[in-house]
């Protein structure tokens, strides 16, 4: 048997290089499986979140996802802005500025959390819900990188 005949036999395989947008899908989807295992671990196992329904967490998790990456988007025009601009002024606007946006979203994100889905999911404890959100999204962060990181150690 040659060698592309072996290949072919041991499982499915890429043979064409992904397009750029085969590849944002595969991103984002991944990303939110991720975030829909961390935020369905954190309905098991804290009393502070409560999704009425899987098909909830999916959609909520989506959610998350989306306006996750939209805060990070504002967060690297703002911080090129402040970039681009020189002297410590700048640079201390810039962190400023971003410790805003990064903060300030996670109420924007709650919000629209509880406009989306009202009743149906619940964040509680401290700060209304707020702590335990930037819990989850910090979480939902440091596993996405963790994979990345896994993924391209494969390579």
């Amino acid at each position: 048997m040659s060698e592309a005949q072996t290949h072919h036999s041991s499982g499915p395989a890429l043979a064409e290089v992904p397009s750029s947008r085969q590849k944002w899908f595969i991103r984002y989807y991944t990303g939110v499986l991720i975030d829909l295992v961390v935020l369905n671990l954190f309905v098991e196992y804290s009393q502070y979140v409560e999704i009425e329904s899987f098909t909830v967490s999916v959609f909520v998790a989506i959610l998350l996802q989306i306006l996750l990456k939209a805060t990070l988007v504002v967060e690297h025009a703002a911080a090129s802005y402040f970039k681009s601009k020189p002297g410590t002024g700048a640079k201390i606007m810039r962190w400023l500025v971003a410790w805003l946006i990064l903060f300030g979203s996670k109420f924007v994100i709650l919000e629209a959390v509880n406009y989306s889905f009202g009743n149906a999911v619940y964040f509680g404890g401290w700060l209304h819900g707020v702590a335990i959100i930037i819990a989850i999204l910090v979480i939902m962060l440091v596993v996405e990188e963790l994979i990345v990181r896994f993924y391209r150690k494969l390579a």
